[in-house]
């Protein structure tokens, strides 16, 4: 069978192109003259949802030279994770990371985004934005572009961003992290440091360590659960290139 988009060939019959991330149900409904073309008929295949929630996570071989360079920002991950979760949250590695001027803009933009829903949500938009990219960008890598070991990049990504939040949050009463224009959460008007803002309002200011925990915590599961999946796909990615090269 070959891909009618992409003209990707299938080895073997499949819900969707694994190449351009096509589900040739949908495809064929819509180009007809596709599915003449087909000797096999796809046009005619039908999908369960169990069939296609699993291609999202079927990757096809991909040459060695991808391959080693997935191996190499795995084991990348894997250090920086080991240097980002073995820190106390006090510390603020992650803070210091220059990752953590990627994440400073989606925390900006997160604060513009949802200024019109009111004060309150305004000053929690900060940490959404930068929850919401990368939950959105390993999303579109895994429904999208069908790429489930980008999708597992991405997703160490939004664990990284818990742990960039948690020091932040841990400094609500403190207010000795250094902000944005050189101002400090003790000195600055109030509302400027939106954890302080949120859980005073909140009236969980008293547990600012607690939830810091939390976050770093869930960030650190969700990391290592990201990793989890890099590496078992790139099992899975090895045994389809040696079998391949055999």
């Amino acid at each position: 069978m070959q891909c009618p988009k992409c003209h990707h060939h299938l080895l073997e019959e499949q819900a969707s192109c694994p190449q351009c991330g096509i589900v040739f149900a949908k495809y064929f409904k819509y180009h007809p003259e596709a599915a003449a073309s087909q000797p096999d008929e796809p046009a005619s295949i039908t999908i369960s949802n169990d069939q296609e929630i699993s291609s999202l996570f079927q990757e096809a071989p991909i040459p060695g030279l991808r391959l080693l360079g997935r191996l190499v920002i795995f084991i990348g991950l894997v250090i920086w994770s080991w240097q980002l979760i073995g820190a106390s949250i006090a510390s603020n590695a992650v803070g210091e990371s220059f990752l953590h001027n990627i994440n400073l803009p989606f925390h900006e933009a997160g604060h513009i985004v949802f200024r019109p829903f009111g004060a309150f949500i305004t000053s929690l938009g900060g940490t959404l934005g930068q929850l919401l990219m990368p939950s959105v960008c390993a999303g579109v890598l895994l429904l999208k572009s069908r790429d489930p070991f980008g999708a597992s990049v991405a997703l160490w990504w939004v664990g990284e961003n818990f742990l960039d939040i948690a020091p932040y949050v841990n400094d609500a009463r403190a207010g000795m992290l250094p902000l944005l224009g050189g101002n400090f959460g003790h000195s600055a008007p109030y509302g400027f440091h939106d954890w302080q803002y949120l859980l005073t309002e909140s009236g969980l200011l008293q547990y600012d360590h607690a939830l810091a925990k939390m976050a770093y915590g869930v960030g650190a599961l969700i990391m290592l659960f990201s990793l989890y999946g890099c590496g078992f796909l790139l099992q899975k990615q090895y045994g389809f290139w040696c079998k391949n090269n055999a």
